[in-house]
């Protein structure tokens, strides 16, 4: 039941969960991005006073390539969100599908970026879990409040919805009930919407993908998509990569689509999107301001700069725009 005390007023309602045990590999992966995000940022190398409410901190120390990669992924997806938020001047929205233990909301909100309302869809068990944080921490739920106009906000196991700020437990194979969950959060079709994807295509069937970027590019008027997963996975690297998920139960199904930037940028063409653009992510390293890489280079001694350049030749920032013209969506670069 909700509460009419403002202080108190996210609540929680106990409800099923159902669990594929076919995902639970996938799910898996949430955890190890959210340790080496939390890791990275507690050596410095970005600023995020939120992932800690999220994960605790890992005893084991990440490899220096590994939290530099993270800072690129970071850096990059957020250069390209903050990018659609300027041109559509906030007046927008944003879906995160599999957003795990993400905290862009946060931030953003901290940026005053926010843009009119931000969604996060992921499986249901891990919505739960990150629910769960939100309603026991109030660095985490007070902003959430604070820009809720009515004095309860009902929150239950796969679900939270308030005036900016929505979670989801969906499951992204399954569009009719992605969509119908999306409606009743008040998702706006008519407004610029920007969708993204980190590692998350790459674990559906390329049919299932597909079927995905349709959705996203027919259900709304003006579009973009970021995806950032795998590429280049034809090589020996790219097959040490595959095995070793898949000695963890973690099958990539969707890794022919990984060819290459090629591959990367067709799949989204042939799927509904006009505009389509990709780096991988030592293109993107080598972009990112001297200074700041100067200052990432300090916080730790990296032995061979090959093992950074050998990861980050295997992970791509793609993005893809449809519709929006007037707005200049098509002049989005990193």
């Amino acid at each position: 039941m909700a509460t009419r005390q403002r202080e108190s007023s996210i609540t929680s309602c106990s409800s099923a969960s159902s669990c594929d045990a076919d995902d639970e590999g996938v799910r898996g992966t949430c955890e190890d991005a959210s340790l080496c995000k939390r890791f990275a940022v507690s050596i410095g190398y970005w600023h995020d006073p939120y992932i800690q409410h999220f994960v605790r901190l890992s005893k084991e120390r990440k490899a220096p390539e590994i939290n530099r990669g993270y800072f690129a992924r970071v850096h990059g997806v957020s250069q390209l969100i903050k990018a659609f938020l300027r041109k559509t001047e906030c007046h927008c929205q944003i879906i995160n599908l599999g957003a795990g233990m993400d905290t862009t909301f946060w931030r953003l909100k901290d940026e005053d970026l926010l843009p009119s309302k931000y969604f996060e869809v992921d499986f249901p068990m891990i919505v739960t879990r990150k629910l769960h944080s939100i309603k026991c921490k109030p660095p985490l739920s007070s902003p959430i409040l604070e820009l809720h106009s009515e004095d309860t906000l009902q929150m239950d196991g796969h679900i939270l919805d308030s005036k900016r700020y929505a979670v989801i437990g969906a499951d992204l194979r399954d569009l009719s009930e992605l969509e119908e969950k999306l409606k009743k959060c008040n998702m706006n079709t008519q407004l610029p919407t920007l969708l993204i994807a980190e590692c998350v295509l790459v674990y559906m069937t390329p049919e299932q993908s597909a079927n995905l970027l349709k959705w996203a590019a027919n259900s709304f008027e003006a579009a973009m998509f970021i995806n950032y997963e795998q590429v280049n996975m034809g090589d020996r690297f790219g097959q040490i990569m595959i095995e070793n998920l898949r000695r963890r139960q973690c099958d990539l199904a969707g890794v022919e689509t990984c060819k290459s930037l090629e591959s990367q940028k067709e799949r989204l063409l042939s799927n509904g999107w006009e505009t389509a653009s990709a780096v991988d992510m030592m293109e993107l390293y080598n972009r990112l301001p001297r200074a700041e890489v100067s200052r990432i280079e300090s916080l730790e001694f990296l032995d061979e700069m090959e093992l950074l350049e050998q990861l980050m030749r295997h992970y791509c920032l793609c993005w893809a725009t449809k519709g929006g013209n007037e707005l200049g969506l098509k002049e989005i670069t990193y």
